[in-house]
This record gives structure tokens, sequence and C-alpha cells, in this order.
């Protein structure tokens, strides 16, 4: 039916329409790629219908098959053949290397054997002292051409001095019972987690907040924070590069104040060394607060000498030179090196708008913050 009624339609255009195609009222013209047969298509309508049969382009598009759909990988295809350039190949990057870097690896272990081996023995060393010694030098070798991670070059120095006898393993793992050297890993841990959490920058930003009208404010507010998260963060290190050194750089550019510049004076140094020297101090005022102090109790408790509730012990003997020394290193610095920007009023909106961009305190920060608060009362109440 919808066939009949477009025939009918068209069909009474072509009646009433004149165009310059238009022979007739009856009869369209109209091009084709083959001549038109002289016999009369047969017609759809009956020998006494009134509507008369016409050729014309809508019948071809009525009565014929749906053209086929092109494949558009194969016309693509075709074309590019045709244009006589073959697609470029899709090639994939190769894998990233995996294992030992070879050549630091062969050096590395070369220089142990050559010590070992080719290497006179003096006469006052004997073999297991000799042999422990080209183990430690091809060791800290590896640390320094890394050919593999530390923890394993490590493990493997330590594995090569059991296999080959030259340690026992309660020996060799003697040191692992240390108190010092779980300080330090801890160190790791805690320094990762002020730096993720974002823990550390937020206490410093809240004391650039609070005292960072003035250059002199600012560096107690740094000096006052850094006190602060010394006890649960055992690392100077960690401390100042994780934290407060971000925190120096960005207030320094903000004024100017650019590294390896002369314009360096006009902040950046000052804030620097009023760090480096706070650092030292909150380091010496705690005995968890750097590893070095771990180190020191046991060589005392080595010559015989024990210390009960040695947190507590260090705190008692170190708070005065320490917190005397934290108060006045910032306004001995200020009066000697003194910084070309007196003032910083800028400083407290920075730290302001930067604890908005932060949002509230994360769950997150307070599990840190939980953490160490823990980690403190089990050090002042514990027995190291």
């Amino acid at each position: 039916m919808e066939s009949l009624a477009l025939h009918c339609s068209f069909a009474a255009a072509a009646a009433t329409t004149t165009t310059p195609f238009s022979l007739s009222p009856g009869i369209s013209l109209h091009f084709r790629s083959t001549p038109i047969p002289k016999s009369p298509p047969p017609s759809i309508f009956p020998p006494s219908s009134s509507f008369p049969a016409l050729r014309s382009p809508l019948n071809s598009l009525l009565f014929s098959p749906l053209p086929k759909r092109r494949n558009p990988l194969l016309f693509l295809t075709r074309a590019t053949s045709q244009n006589g350039k073959d697609p470029p190949p899709q090639t994939t990057p190769p894998p990233p290397p995996q294992g030992a870097k070879l050549l630091p690896f062969l050096i590395s272990i070369s220089i142990g054997l050559i010590v070992r081996f080719l290497i006179p023995i003096p006469v006052e060393v004997t073999l297991q002292a000799w042999q422990l010694f080209a183990i430690f030098l091809s060791t800290i070798t590896g640390l320094v051409l890394s050919p593999l991670p530390v923890g394993a070059w490590a493990f493997l120095g330590l594995t090569t001095s059991i296999v080959t006898g030259t340690l026992p393993f309660t020996t060799a793992f003697g040191a692992f019972t240390n108190e010092v050297i779980w300080l330090i890993v801890i160190s790791f841990f805690f320094a990762r987690g002020f730096v993720k959490t974002g823990l550390g920058d937020r206490i410093a930003t809240y004391f650039v907040k609070w005292l960072g009208k003035s250059t002199l404010g600012l560096s107690y507010g740094l000096t006052l924070s850094e006190a602060l998260i010394a006890p649960a963060m055992p690392s100077t290190t960690a401390r100042a590069g994780g934290v407060f050194v971000p925190i120096i750089k960005s207030l320094s550019l903000s004024a100017g104040s650019r590294p390896g510049d002369p314009s360096s004076r006009k902040l950046g140094s000052y804030l620097v060394q009023s760090q480096f020297q706070a650092s030292t101090n909150s380091s010496a005022l705690f005995l968890t607060a750097s590893a070095q102090n771990l180190l020191c109790l046991k060589l005392a408790e080595e010559l015989g000498i024990i210390i009960l509730n040695p947190w507590v012990s260090w705190f008692k003997a170190a708070s005065l030179p320490a917190l005397v020394s934290l108060l006045l290193t910032p306004l001995i610095l200020y009066k000697f090196y003194p910084p070309e920007i007196k003032d910083t009023p800028d400083a407290p909106a920075m730290a302001a708008k930067k604890l908005e961009q932060m949002g509230p305190v994360t769950k997150n920060e307070w599990i840190m913050v939980g953490t160490m608060l823990l980690a403190v009362t089990l050090w002042v109440c514990g027995s190291a």
C-alpha cells in the first residue's frame, strides 16, 4: 500500500507539472546508464486501471533489491593497495628488562673474587676475616652500582657469607635483634606514612598559618612543627626531605627567592639554615628522634652502663640544652644570617588556602596520629 501511494503521488505531480525534463503530462524523461528497452515493463496495475504506468526512477527504487553494504575493512584495504602504500605495522614497545643488570653484576662479583683469590692474604689477617672482607667489598660495590635492588643485593651478600662458611647463621643474623636496626626500619615506615597521608604537611602548614606573618615567626613555626613530629619520625633526613623542604621551597619561590641564585638570600637560605639547625636540636631532644641515639645507648650498655627507662632519662638529660637551642637558634640566625625579606604577610593566607584545598583531616591521617601516639607511648613506657 505504501508503494502504491508513493506511485500515485509521483504520477499526479508528473501529470500537473511541466518541467524541462517533461515531454508530455504523462511521460517523464530521465537519464539512464543503459538504453531504454522498447517493450514496456510489466505494470502492477490491472488493464482497467486509470493509473498510468510510468517509468521513473522511483520504480527501480521500489522494486529493486537493497544494495549490498560494503565491508569497511575490505574497502580500506583496497584503497590502501590502490595508493601503493602499505599500512605501517603496529609495533609494541619491548618489555622492560628483568633480572640483574649484567655489567654491574659482573663488576661487583669480580671485585670480590679478585680480592679473595688474586691478592695475597696478609700474615696478620685470618682466612675467615679476609674472605669476609672480600664479600664486604663485593656487597658495597653492588650497593653503588645497583645490579639488583638494595634489599636483594644485601640479602645476597648475607647469604653468600653463610653458604661459604664465613659466618655461622646465628652470627650473620645476630644484627636483626639489634634495636637500632629495627628503629631505622620503623623510621622508613613512619616517614612514608607521614608523607603519604599528608599529616606532616598538614602539621607544618598549621604552624605556618599561626606564626607565619614574619620571617622570624615563620622560622619558629617550622622549628616547632619539626620538634613535634620528631619523636615519631626517627630520621632527620626523612623529616627534612619528606615534609619541610617542599614547604620551604614553596614559600621561598612565592617570595621570589630561588635556590642557587643571589635571590636565595631573600628568604630561602635563612629558612633552610634554620631548619637544618632545628632538626639537629630536635634529634638530640628525643631518644627516638634519630637512629644514632639508640646506637649510643647500645654502645653504653656494652661498656656496662645500664640506664633504666632510657626514653625518659634521655629526655630529662637533653631537655635543657635542646630546648634552649630550639628557641634561640632562629633568633641567632636572624641576627647573623639575616634574610632580606623581614615580613611575610602572604604566608598565612597561602597556608590557609592550602589547608582549604587539603580539606578536613582524613581517616588515614587519624590512623597515622593514633599510630604515632601508640608508638611514642610504647617507647616512653617500655624498656628501650
